[in-house]
């Protein structure tokens, strides 16, 4: 076997036990001496990972890049409720990464703040595509311009993720809170999109 298998055989099995570490028990929770328990020397650990924020990262753009993957495989962009049940079968299919990704979406490690945003962004881009496909096929107001239509759709699901991962929820099991979350998504969507007033507009 070549040295390159051979490490990209080693830092698969690095992520492997890594995802389970983090994905069972958190950033927080999670350790490397954990991981070296399943039989990973710790010496290769910090050979090929400058740190635990490193794996952690690694971890998280290893499972983005999976649910986005789904996503992208099923062309649903423009169909939301396909889009949810996606994000649902990747949630049962793929507990452990579900929760590394939705850890770092509601309760994002504050010194990992602007590198898991680096990392988020091919899901924050299709998450735009479904804004954008939602809004086209509605007639906006007058006073409502597209630009303005997409920045209340970001604003609103940055609210809505920065409550799920309020003290209010806090004592809540990671699991709950992403059941709650994907349960309760659609529902904001749609009063984004069609508002809460019967009629509209006070009508």
């Amino acid at each position: 076997m070549k040295q390159i298998e051979k490490t990209e055989l080693t830092v698969s099995k690095i992520l492997e036990a890594a995802i389970e570490e983090f994905g069972t028990k958190g950033y927080n929770g999670g350790t490397i001496n954990n991981i070296c328990k399943k039989g990973i020397n710790k010496g290769l650990v910090y050979h090929n990972f400058k740190d635990k924020d490193e794996l952690y990262l690694t971890c998280l753009k290893e499972s983005c890049e999976k649910l986005v993957a789904m996503v992208k495989e099923k062309d649903c962009t423009s169909d939301m409720l396909e889009y949810m049940n996606i994000r649902m079968h990747f949630f049962k299919e793929y507990s452990n990464e579900a929760h590394i990704f939705f850890e770092a979406i509601l309760q994002p490690q504050e010194n990992l703040r602007c590198k898991i945003q680096d990392i988020l962004l091919p899901f924050e881009e299709i998450n735009e595509q479904i804004y954008r496909s939602a809004i086209a096929s509605v007639t906006l107001r007058d006073d409502v311009t597209e630009d303005e239509a997409l920045q209340y759709f970001r604003q609103m699901q940055q609210m809505f993720n920065a409550y799920f991962g309020s003290p209010a929820y806090r004592h809540m099991a990671l699991d709950e809170q992403i059941k709650e979350h994907e349960m309760n998504l659609p529902k904001l969507f749609h009063f984004m999109l069609y508002g809460i007033a019967k009629g509209g507009e006070g009508k």
